[in-house]
C-alpha cells in the first residue's frame, strides 16, 4: 500500500484545522448525550413500561435486563417506491437476527421516503430537497425515547440516506449500521430508454410507447439500476464505513440479501457491546473517503449538496472547493450510466465497489485507518460478499477488472481525474459533472435564452425556438426560491439539441438528476437568483460561457453594465396550502455551497 496521496492528505487536513472548533463542539455535545443519556437503566419505571407494553414476553425480559441490547430500527420503507418496497421484511428479519445474538430490536420510527423519478417535472419536487432535513427531524424523534443502544437504518434513495445519516448523528454517542434492500435487476438498457425518452421530446413515439419502454426500465422491487444518486448513496455507505461490505449492490429477494440484513444485525449488537460510536467512525477522514468514492466513481452532482450537509451534521466544514481539489488528484475508475452503458448490476458483476476500493487503498487515495462497522481500518471493504453453503463469507474482489469497459484499475483510468468541477466566474459559482462529457462538450459558448421554470423551457423547445447554438438559463429554481427543484425534464429536449449538432448548455441555480450528464450543465449556481444572485441580471441574446477545462462561468457582460441592469423579478407563484406550508424552510435555508439545509442554514459560513 502507497504512502498517502498529498492531495488527500493536504485536503483532510484543511478540513481538520478549518473545523477544529465546530467539530470540538459536536464531540463535546455527544459526550454530554453519553453521560445524561444512558439509556433503559436511566428511565422511570412507568416510562420503561411504554417502551415494553407490546414487547413479546422475551423481549421484555431482555429489555429488562440493561446489559442487553436493544436496536432501533429507523425505516423509510413504502410499497409504492420500488427501492423501499423491499424493507417490508427486513424489522422481521432484524428482530429475530437480533434474538439470536441476545438481544432486541424494535421499530422505532419511520421516516418520508419520495421518489424524484415520480415528482419530476411536478409540483413535488419542491418538497424533495426539504425532505432530507424533516427525514433528519423524523429519525431524531424515531431515537429519541433514551431505550435504545444501536441503530439500523433502513433507506436506499435520494434524499433519504443522508437525512438519515444526518439524524443518526444526532444521536451519534450509539453506532449505526446502514442495511440496504439493492437495485432491482436489470430491465431495458438506459441507453435505449434515453433514445425513447428523445424520440418522444421529438414527437417520434406515443405516450403509450414511452410508457411502455419506461416499465420496461423500471420492472420490479429494487433501487433503479442507473448510477444515480440513490446507488450513489449505496456507494457512499460503503466508502464511509457504513455497510457491511459487498452490501451495496445486491438484489433484493436473494439468500445473500438476507443473509447480509442478517449480518448487518450482529454487527450493530456487537458494535453496541464493544461502546463504538458513530461519531467516532464518520470523522473528517471518513468523510473524505466518501468524497474519493463520489469521484473514482462518477457519482451523483447530488452529493455536492448531501456530503456538504452530513459532514456539518458531525461539525465537519467541507466545502466545494475541498470536492474540487480531490477531483484533481483522484482518477474515474467506472463508467456507469449516465457515466457509460453499463449499469449498477453489470458494474458488480465487473468487480464492483470492492474492486474500486482496492484500487484506490493500494495508489494511496483513501484512509486506511478508519474506524468502520467491521472495526478498525478499511481493508474489509476490498472483500466481496458471497455464500458458502448458506453461510456468509467474504473472499478478495477479483484482481483484475472482468469488464474493463465497466471499471478499471488505477493504473489504467477512463480519466485521470474524477470529473466534478466547481466553475467561477461573474455568475458566481457552480458544479459541473464533467466526467459524464465528450472532451469537446467541456466548453460551449453562446447566446443565452433566459427562464424562469422548466415549463417555460419545454414550451419555447416545442415552439421550435431553441433550435441552435444556446446556453439555457433557467433560474429562480435556488434554495430560497422554490426548493431547488431537480430540472430532469429539460435532459431529453437538450439532449436531442445537442445530438442535432448544436452547441448546448444549461445553468441553473436549481439541480438536476443524478442520472443526468449528457448536456453540460452548470448546476447550483451561488448566489441564487432570487437572492439577488448576477443570474438575476442575465438577459436574453447575452453571450455566456461555461468551461470545465478552465473552471469558468461568464456572462460577457462588463461589470459596470451588469450592475446597472434591474434585477429580474421573481415569477409569481400560486402556492397550495401545502406549498405554503414550506415557506418556513425557504425562509432559513441555507446556500448550496453550504448544503442547501434548512437544520444549519448559513451557519459558519466562513
Amino acid at each position: 500500500m502507497m504512502a498517502i496521496h498529498p492531495t488527500l492528505e493536504a485536503v483532510t487536513e484543511r478540513l481538520r484545522t478549518r473545523s477544529r472548533d465546530t467539530r470540538l463542539a459536536y464531540l463535546a455535545g455527544i459526550d454530554l448525550a453519553r453521560r445524561t443519556q444512558p439509556g433503559r437503566a436511566a428511565l422511570g419505571c412507568a416510562n420503561l413500561a411504554h417502551a415494553m407494553a407490546a414487547a413479546p414476553a422475551d423481549d421484555r425480559l431482555k429489555l429488562r435486563a440493561e446489559h442487553n441490547p436493544n436496536l432501533a430500527i429507523v425505516s423509510a420503507y413504502n410499497d409504492m417506491l420500488s427501492a423501499h418496497q423491499p424493507f417490508a421484511i427486513f424489522p422481521d428479519i432484524i428482530k429475530a437476527a437480533a434474538r439470536a445474538h441476545g438481544a432486541s430490536a424494535q421499530v422505532a420510527g419511520g421516516v418520508p421516503a419520495m421518489c424524484d423519478g415520480i415528482t419530476q417535472g411536478y409540483a413535488g419536487m419542491e418538497l424533495s430537497l426539504f425532505s432530507r432535513d424533516i427525514i433528519a427531524l423524523a429519525t431524531l424523534v424515531a431515537l429519541s425515547h433514551q431505550v435504545f443502544d444501536a441503530g439500523i437504518f433502513l433507506g436506499v434513495c435520494d434524499k433519504i440516506v443522508p437525512g438519515l445519516v444526518m439524524g443518526a448523528l444526532g444521536f451519534g454517542h450509539m453506532p449505526a449500521v446502514f442495511a440496504p434492500a439493492g437495485p432491482m435487476p436489470s430491465g431495458l438498457p438506459n441507453d435505449e430508454k434515453s433514445l425513447i425518452r428523445q424520440q418522444y421530446a421529438a414527437g417520434e413515439v406515443s405516450r403509450e410507447q414511452l410508457l411502455d419502454a419506461e416499465l420496461s426500465a423500471y420492472h420490479g422491487a429494487g433501487t433503479c439500476t442507473f448510477y444515480g444518486t440513490a446507488n450513489s448513496n449505496q456507494m457512499l455507505m460503503e466508502f464511509m464505513g457504513l455497510h457491511l461490505p459487498g452490501a451495496s449492490f445486491v438484489n433484493p429477494g436473494t439468500p445473500l440479501r438476507h443473509a447480509l440484513t442478517q449480518a448487518a444485525t450482529a454487527r450493530a449488537v456487537a458494535l453496541a457491546h464493544n461502546g463504538a460510536t458513530l461519531a467516532a467512525m464518520l470523522d473528517e477522514r471518513a468523510i473524505i473517503n466518501g468524497v474519493v468514492g463520489l469521484l473514482a466513481t462518477g457519482g451523483s452532482t447530488n452529493h455536492t449538496l448531501h456530503l456538504v450537509a452530513m459532514a456539518r451534521a458531525a461539525g465537519l466544514l467541507l466545502t466545494w472547493q475541498d470536492i474540487a481539489d480531490l477531483s484533481e488528484a483522484v482518477p474515474l475508475l467506472s463508467r456507469i450510466y449516465p457515466n457509460g452503458s453499463a449499469d449498477v448490476n453489470q458494474f458488480q458483476a465487473a468487480g464492483g465497489l470492492n474492486f474500486v476500493i482496492r484500487e484506490l487503498l493500494a495508489g494511496g487515495l483513501l484512509h486506511a485507518g478508519v474506524d468502520t462497522v467491521m472495526g478498525a481500518g478499511l481493508d474489509a471493504y476490498t472483500q466481496e460478499a458471497g455464500l458458502q453453503g448458506d453461510t456468509l463469507c467474504w473472499r478478495p474482489a477479483p484482481q483484475a477488472s472482468l469488464d474493463e469497459s465497466i471499471v478499471r484499475p488505477l493504473s489504467n483510468p477512463f480519466a485521470p481525474e474524477g470529473g466534478l468541477r466547481v466553475l467561477r466566474g461573474n455568475l458566481g459559482q457552480a458544479v459541473v459533472k464533467s466526467s459524464a462529457l465528450k472532451p469537446e462538450q467541456h466548453r460551449v459558448r453562446a447566446p443565452a435564452r433566459v427562464f424562469a421554470s422548466q415549463e417555460e423551457a419545454q414550451a419555447a423547445f416545442k415552439a421550435g425556438e431553441l433550435t441552435r447554438d444556446v446556453v439555457v438559463v433557467v433560474r429562480f429554481q435556488g434554495p430560497r426560491a422554490n426548493g431547488m427543484p431537480e430540472l430532469h425534464k429539460l435532459m431529453p429536449m437538450l439532449g436531442l439539441l445537442q445530438d442535432r449538432g448544436h452547441r448546448v448548455a444549461l445553468v441553473t441555480d436549481g439541480r438536476m438528476s443524478g442520472a443526468s450528464g449528457k448536456v453540460p450543465a452548470a448546476i447550483h449556481v451561488s448566489p441564487e437568483a432570487i437572492a439577488g444572485g448576477p443570474l438575476s441580471r442575465v438577459r436574453d441574446g447575452d453571450m455566456v460561457e461555461l468551461d470545465a477545462t478552465t473552471h469558468r462561468l461568464n456572462c460577457e457582460v462588463s461589470d459596470e453594465d451588469m450592475a446597472r441592469r434591474e434585477v429580474a423579478p421573481p415569477p409569481e407563484r400560486a402556492l397550495d396550502p401545502w406549498r405554503n406550508m414550506l415557506g418556513l424552510f425557504r425562509h432559513h435555508v441555507g446556500t448550496a455551497p453550504l448544503g442547501a439545509s434548512v437544520l444549519f442554514g448559513n451557519a459558519d459560513a466562513s
